[in-house]
């Protein structure tokens, strides 16, 4: 059910971690991880790209305003729902491991940022 597509770095055991498995060739300093379900994620933005390329022709095509302003509202839904996937595998991922590792202050000071940023 997990299964990794192929290329994808092999995850260390981090107390169950299943999340943002920082890639064993990049740099400490550097901020990237391996999404643990990548092929997905980019699923859901390519249909986010097809659906705001809609709403252009929308526009172009002088489309009722109504029309328009329903089809915002669900990419919007999109957006966030991908958001909220995001937010999970970083909280269940990078966030556990820190706060094993190290007590994770810096890093659930930065969770509730972001959390902070997406609910406005």
């Amino acid at each position: 059910m997990n299964a990794k597509p192929p290329g994808t770095a092999p995850q260390p055991d981090a107390g169950g971690c299943t999340a943002c498995t920082p890639p064993e060739q990049a740099e400490a300093a550097s901020r990237q991880v391996v999404q643990p379900d990548k092929t997905a994620l980019i699923n859901r933005l390519r249909r986010i790209e097809g659906q705001i390329g809609g709403i252009a022709g929308m526009v172009r095509d002088d489309r009722y305003c109504v029309d328009i302003l329903t089809q915002l509202s669900a990419v919007r839904s999109a957006i966030n729902a991908l958001s909220i996937r995001l937010l999970e595998n970083h909280a269940r991922g990078c966030v556990r491991r820190a706060v094993q590792e190290n007590g994770g202050d810096e890093t659930l000071e930065e969770l509730m940022g972001i959390i902070r940023k997406m609910i406005r």
